[in-house]
């Protein structure tokens, strides 16, 4: 188990191995892909973005209603391929962490691979146990997108594990391959 703290440098992204469980403490971003989108536009357009980017994690995810008294509601992540169009612009601008599920496309990984990045995975169906991880939420962009918009999290032991790393390491492929050869 790592503990890991953002922002992140290369050095703690080339640390991270496909396989690694870690738990998260300090901030992290949300964002799903109608933020996205409106991210990469304002790059596209030469303006500065709502949020600094640098070093930090986007934890793909459109939390529930918090209940009174709690941070966030539900907070499950949500799947990373609808992201995949945009994920390679931000991670060059310095994004190093991104959560969800679900495998990354290839322009995701090379733009990991070229920038020291790594991909997180979070249990699916697990949003609640997530949420109490998550000690502080505020939205920081884009509150019309409701459940989309950028919040910034405070998170305490987030637990996530390295699913795709910088050196082409892939959970998912590497968990088929045990399998197969599980069979025979």
């Amino acid at each position: 188990m790592k503990v890991i703290t953002p922002p992140l440098s290369d050095a703690d992204v080339e640390d991270l191995r496909a396989g690694d469980t870690v738990k998260i403490t300090g901030v992290i971003y949300t964002a799903r892909d109608a933020a996205h989108k409106r991210l990469v536009e304002l790059l596209d357009q030469g303006k500065e973005l709502p949020v600094d980017l640098e070093g930090q994690i986007m934890y793909f995810v459109g939390p529930t209603p918090a209940k009174p008294g709690n941070p966030i509601g539900s907070a499950g992540p949500t799947t990373s391929y609808r992201m995949d169009p945009y994920s390679p612009r931000i991670i060059e601008i310095g994004q190093k962490g991104m959560i969800g599920k679900g495998e990354r496309g290839t322009p995701v990984v090379d733009a990991m691979k070229t920038h020291k990045a790594v991909y997180f995975a979070a249990v699916g169906g697990a949003g609640a146990l997530i949420a109490k991880s998550i000690k502080k939420a505020e939205i920081v962009a884009y509150e019309d997108l409701g459940a989309e918009a950028i919040r910034r999290l405070e998170v305490e032991e987030f637990p996530a594990v390295v699913a795709q790393d910088c050196h082409g390491g892939n959970l998912y492929q590497e968990g088929k391959e045990n399998f197969v050869r599980s069979l025979y």
